[in-house]
């Protein structure tokens, strides 16, 4: 098995994304595929280029439009929809499969896409068996492209992201997903329909914070974007107390980030709901 640094799994990953901006610059058809029904065709078209790079490359995929790939390089896994439920095996640090895994959202906010609203991209974030180790997510009409390894901070555009401001509750403008309670005590939130850019914003201080109120995002949706926000101090978590870097294609889980002086309010709040909505 080879022995990756952490700079070679980025160079791949940015190679990867390289491949979808190519990919979505000669794409013209932005509707459904017909094969899911919240699936795009760009969903499609970005998931060939990002496996077509990534299993040149030897590294073991997990996406949202594929499935779990085989652990070394061979023909292209059955679309999910095309598979039976048992099918689906989990893997994860410690697990007899081994080696590493690129956790892929090749199109992450499909829907804004198909109706040309600037806010979608593309995450992959690769796991070794400490966790999540390397991340690029990719914000495809801003052209601005985060990446980070553990331990070693986060980038924006080749710039490191310092930690965020420090925000009062009460001036907070915060990310959701789902429908948060009524009068929840802070200024203002934004449903943007991209999880990893909305967390990728809170790393960069445009957003106070993120809370999923719906309990309904897969790894693919925030795995990269929580390790970008994690190396800048933003404190990141599942309101269930579950692991987040569950490597399953089934699992759902309900991720809560802020920085440290805001993270205790958005959790009590998350907390105090009933879950899905």
């Amino acid at each position: 098995m080879r022995e990756w640094t952490a700079d070679e799994v980025l160079a791949v990953l940015n190679e990867a994304t390289d491949a979808v901006v190519a990919a979505f610059s000669a794409n013209r058809d932005w509707g459904k595929s017909g094969l899911r029904h919240d699936q795009y065709v760009p969903d499609l078209v970005a998931d060939e280029a990002v496996l077509d790079v990534l299993g040149a490359a030897g590294i073991r995929v997990l996406s949202e439009e594929s499935g779990l790939g085989p652990e070394r390089p061979g023909p292209r896994p059955e679309r999910p929809s095309e598979r039976s439920e048992h099918e689906w095996g989990e893997l994860g640090p410690g697990s007899s499969g081994g080696g590493l895994v690129a956790v892929v959202d090749p199109l992450d906010g499909s829907t804004n896409a198909s109706l040309s609203l600037p806010w979608f991209a593309t995450s992959l974030c690769v796991v070794d068996d400490k966790g999540p180790w390397v991340a690029v997510v990719h914000d495809h009409p801003g052209n601005r492209r985060y990446t980070a390894i553990r331990g070693r901070g986060a980038d924006l555009d080749g710039v490191a992201l310092q930690t965020p401001p420090l925000v009062e509750f009460s001036e907070a403008v915060v990310a959701v997903n789902g429908l948060p309670p009524a009068s929840p005590g802070w200024w203002q939130f934004r449903t943007m329909g991209s999880c990893a850019l909305e967390l990728c914003a809170v790393a960069d201080g445009r957003f106070a914070g993120f809370v999923d109120f719906a309990d309904t995002l897969h790894v693919w949706d925030y795995l990269g974007a929580v390790l970008i926000c994690s190396e800048v101090g933003v404190a990141a978590v599942d309101a269930e107390g579950r692991d987040l870097a569950c490597i399953d294609h089934k699992a759902q889980r309900s991720p809560v980030a802020a920085p440290p002086a805001l993270f205790p309010h958005l959790l009590a709040l998350r907390r105090g709901t009933s879950g899905s909505v």
